[in-house]
């Protein structure tokens, strides 16, 4: 079944065309992700195919049995509302069914309580409430009771992602659903969307993320598309062949043009028409060598020096931070050596972009010291972004640094030259920074952190709106920046490519330092949990069984609804128990290495899947005897 049907959709913005005519389509079960520069419109062609923007001509036809779910970049939440209640508001038909159920319940009104009983069952809703819980919970939304309008845009937009899932819609667009998650959490929606069916088109820079749920890539370039029935790993293959032949194809033109130039030049004014075929095939070639190099659009070049380093680079000395009852470090001390390239991980709320404060002097520590060498300049690109004026334009955020600039080969560079290696061409560098996309803002902040040619470079979460070029580009500059590096990253793969070690902030005050990148550090935690794995299930009984002691002893008789799901437990950890079962003999049954890591990732889920549902079936079991 064909979901979506885009034909001949065509956007543009004043006189500039985003997006030209392009025709595609997506059957059902279809998971692709749109790549493209920023700027070339992958957002803005999710908020036409969701409704969000108006095409200037052209159809886009969802089919009619189809549901669409649309987590935008900055979603809109309802306003006075909880955190459960924001998520549950994303299904209002079972919302209102389970309020009914419980005014019944309340009320004792038998008719209420039959209609409620149907439509309850009819909608399958006994559970929804719990399962709520559980996204939320992995979404790291523990407290339901707050209101919504007092978190912060990562927290509202974690909520929309937990409601969107709990629609479960037949066509799900996804806007960069990987921003503002921590790593356990990224993990976790790539595995449930790996196990979906939903058509899913969505936009990401994580290319772990990307490789693993996408089976087709959508490239948006200069507003046409192109369908790559790949993964990304293939697609990258494809299109290096095809950049290869287009440089050739370049090559042959501008070779064959030199010399038909040359021939133009030597003839008279008054030329014969026994020449013409020959003129108009010198004019047809010039044609063919525009669109070439259209093609050809550049990569980011990260031409900037790097300030000279001393012997004294940084060091931390017992460093304490507390918010209220909340401990962030606990007699922390790190010495930095050169050459430093250290990745920073952690769960959202840890820590982590304080110790970058801390460092850079945007916050004080309640005690302890930071000492930073003479030599050392630091370059901060934060979370905040580019600070700016209203009605500023491009060129000024530069030339407010600089009006010339140190090239890497010691050559000066202006201004306007440097915004051109950071591909903003001169018309570009005349437009307000208002209108410019999230991903142009984050590139046009890189700039100004890399013009001031630190030697030590602190980055909190330098990947979110990144286009996938410029990402790369990235690497390439710091894998060989020769200064120290501090990064805070969700991108697992960057992280890998970049960092020889982690400093992980394990809660509580507590950092612990780890050699290796962030997939030797998983693969070591997986390691240690599995020959673990019955401990953190007793734990949780004796955590839960200690809680119960201190709860009066007075008893909830369970609900009609809670009296289903401790009916549904016991089938469920039995099935659970099963398949645990199966998995742990697979993994001694010689898998290769791809499979053995990605029955470990299912064994895991499976195994908080069942100490969660047997802590659940203990307390309801409590209530029922």
């Amino acid at each position: 079944m064909n979901v979506l049907s885009v034909e001949n959709a065509h956007k543009s913005f004043g006189l500039k065309p985003l997006i030209v005519d392009i025709t595609f389509g997506l059957a059902k079960g279809d998971k692709v992700a749109i790549v493209g520069r920023n700027g070339a419109g992958k957002s803005t062609l999710l908020k036409m195919i969701g409704g969000k923007e108006t095409l200037d001509k052209g159809v886009i036809a969802i089919h009619k049995s189809c549901t669409v779910g649309y987590l935008e970049q900055e979603p809109q939440l309802p306003s006075g509302k909880t955190v459960l209640e924001a998520a549950l508001s994303y299904r209002p038909d079972i919302a209102k069914a389970v309020l009914l159920y419980d005014k019944a319940i309340q009320t004792g009104d038998n008719d209420m309580l039959s209609e409620a009983l149907t439509q309850m069952d009819t909608l399958q809703a006994w559970e929804f409430e719990e399962k709520a819980k559980r996204i939320l919970d992995k979404l790291g939304l523990t407290h339901l009771t707050q209101e919504v309008q007092h978190l912060s845009g990562g927290q509202q937009r974690r909520i929309a992602l937990a409601g969107i899932l709990l629609q479960e819609p037949d066509l799900l667009l996804l806007d960069e659903p990987t921003n503002h998650l921590d790593l356990d959490m990224i993990e976790w929606l790539e595995n449930t969307l790996q196990q979906s069916n939903q058509t899913i088109l969505f936009i990401t820079h994580d290319r772990y993320f990307l490789d693993a749920v996408a089976n087709s890539i959508l490239e948006l370039e200069q507003g046409k598309v192109q369908v790559y029935k790949a993964v990304y790993n293939e697609y990258l293959e494809r299109k290096a062949l095809e950049e290869e032949a287009k440089s050739a194809s370049l090559d042959k033109v501008t070779n064959t043009l030199r010399k038909e130039a040359e021939w133009m030049r030597r003839q008279p004014k008054a030329r014969g028409t026994k020449a013409k075929y020959r003129i108009d095939a010198f004019h047809s070639m010039e044609s063919k060598k525009d669109q070439l190099m259209q093609g050809s659009q550049g990569n980011v070049e990260l031409g900037v020096t790097t300030t000279r380093m001393g012997n004294k680079i940084l060091e931390v000395h017992h460093l304490f931070k507390r918010y209220d009852e909340k401990v962030i470090f606990h007699d922390f001390s790190y010495t930095f050596r050169r050459m430093e390239k250290l990745g920073i991980i952690g769960s959202n709320g840890s820590g982590k972009s304080t110790l970058l404060n801390i460092i850079t002097e945007k916050i004080k520590p309640d005690a302890g010291s930071i000492v930073v060498g003479e030599t050392i300049r630091f370059g901060y690109y934060t979370q905040k972004g580019l600070s700016f004026k209203s009605g500023q334009k491009v060129i000024d955020i530069v030339t407010d640094i600089a009006e010339q600039f140190k090239g890497s080969d010691g050559e000066n560079v202006s201004a306007s030259n440097l915004l051109k290696k950071f591909l903003f061409e001169p018309a570009r560098q005349y437009e307000i920074v208002d209108k410019l996309s999230g991903g142009e803002k984050k590139r046009l902040h890189l700039l100004t952190v890399l013009a001031r040619n630190p030697n030590f470079l602190i980055l909190d979460e330098p990947t979110n709106d990144l286009d996938l070029q410029t990402l790369s580009v990235l690497e390439d500059f710091l894998q060989n920046f020769k200064g120290c590096l501090m990064v805070v990253s969700h991108d697992r793969y960057f992280m890998d490519n970049l960092v020889d070690h982690l400093l992980v902030f394990e809660g509580n005050g507590v950092l612990k330092e780890f050699p290796g990148n962030y997939t030797d550090y998983r693969n070591a935690t997986a390691e240690e949990m599995a020959s673990l794995p019955d401990m953190n299930a007793v734990k949780s009984v004796e955590k839960k069984n200690q809680e119960s002691s201190t709860v009066p002893s007075s008893k909830k008789k369970l609900s009609f609804q809670e009296q289903r799901e401790y009916e549904q437990l016991l089938s469920d950890i039995e099935q659970l128990e099963l398949e645990k079962k199966t998995l742990t003999e697979a993994l001694s049954s010689g898998l290769t290495h791809e499979k053995l890591l990605s029955t470990s990732k299912t064994l895991e889920t499976i195994e908080a899947s069942l100490e969660s549902k047997t802590s659940r079936w203990l307390e309801l079991e409590e209530r029922n005897s």
